[in-house]
């Protein structure tokens, strides 16, 4: 056999490497590296940026590399098949005796097997090794060749993702997108990951693990349930008002209409004793309310201080999937959850 036949079947699985490459690469890389990349000059990571902050081009990219695969895979054994089989079908029927039909079926299997072993090792399981180790070098490096590719195969593209789209709306699915997303314990690991290399300190790790731990917190499970917070009905009498607050430690009071769970809103001790200052006793307790913000049960305790800062509220009223009022929560609670994790984290041997 010539050099030209070899040096086909190298380039065929070397193409079948940077498919495989890139689709692994670009699907590990961190955004956040390659916006850092990009933001410090890099050209090559603000091309690629553009690629990681949109799904549809993800899409793509990811299904240019997959037909790759695909063409090189069958080109590779196509022309295995035409050139090393052929040649060696003499020379083994030669050694074993056996008819031509025989030993050129033999040959095809022994072709076959050797193509795909060189395959398997050198055009998939290297360089997915290589791209799951250094996802940024690797999809930077394979940018370029892709986006030949992406210009060659994009009316392949779009037949074959149209196409796909098609049988999964037949089925009853519908289409998605790849997107970078973790779990709470993959970012877990990527911190851990990130302190071991020396990027972050250990305190910074902490401060990220506590507010991921925060994160996996609901309203529900912060709150004070109704039954065990002292509470005014709206047409509480002033001399029972004052004689609640005085004995009541909080300096809020949530006020109800009818039934617990029917909040008003929240009377501060403050504006009651200005109140009798200025004016004297009162017997109307309603216009010294104060709006509460209302919060879903399911709401994540990050969220819930987002809300409350952007209100500027210091509590909240726990809501169930009726909006009926089950408990209150305020923003010491979910700080002190925040400095609780931090304490058990730091006791931990």
């Amino acid at each position: 056999m010539s050099l030209w036949v070899w040096a086909v079947l190298t380039v065929l699985i070397l193409g079948n490497a940077l498919y495989v490459a890139a689709e692994f690469a670009l699907v590990g890389v961190r955004r956040s590296r390659v916006r850092q990349l990009a933001e410090g000059g890099s050209r090559l990571a603000r091309r690629l940026l553009l690629i990681v902050d949109h799904p549809a081009e993800l899409d793509r990219y990811v299904a240019v590399s997959q037909l790759g695969i695909t063409l090189t895979s069958l080109v590779l054994g196509a022309y295995g098949q035409a050139t090393i089989a052929v040649a060696l079908a003499p020379s083994l029927a030669a050694m074993t005796g056996l008819d031509a039909l025989s030993a050129a079926s033999w040959a095809g299997a022994i072709v076959l097997f050797g193509l795909t072993a060189a395959q398997v090792i050198l055009g998939e399981l290297v360089p997915k090794s290589l791209a799951l180790q250094f996802p940024t070098q690797v999809a930077l490096a394979m940018l370029l060749p892709m986006r030949w590719s992406l210009v060659a195969m994009r009316p392949f593209i779009a037949v074959v993702n149209g196409s796909a789209i098609a049988v999964l709306r037949l089925v009853g699915f519908g289409a998605g997108s790849h997107r970078h997303i973790h779990s709470p314990a993959e970012i877990e690991l990527l911190i851990a990951e990130s302190r071991d290399g020396g990027l972050l300190e250990a305190d910074e790790q902490q401060r990220l693990h506590q507010a991921l731990r925060l994160g996996l917190r609901s309203a529900r499970d912060l709150m004070v349930p109704l039954d065990r917070v002292t509470m005014l009905p709206v047409d509480t009498s002033w001399e029972e008002t004052v004689r609640i607050v005085a004995a009541s430690p909080y300096s809020r009071l949530p006020v109800y209409r009818g039934t617990p769970d029917q909040v008003l809103g929240t009377l501060r001790v403050k504006d009651l004793v200005q109140r009798y200052v200025t004016e004297g006793a009162s017997t109307d307790i309603g216009r010294l309310l104060r709006p509460v913000a209302r919060v879903r049960e399911d709401l994540p305790a990050d969220r819930i201080i987002t809300e409350l800062r952007t209100r500027r509220l210091h509590q909240a009223v726990v809501t169930d999937a009726a909006d009926r009022a089950i408990g209150l929560l305020t923003l010491q609670d979910v700080l002190a959850q925040f400095l609780d994790s931090g304490e058990q984290a730091r006791d931990r041997p």
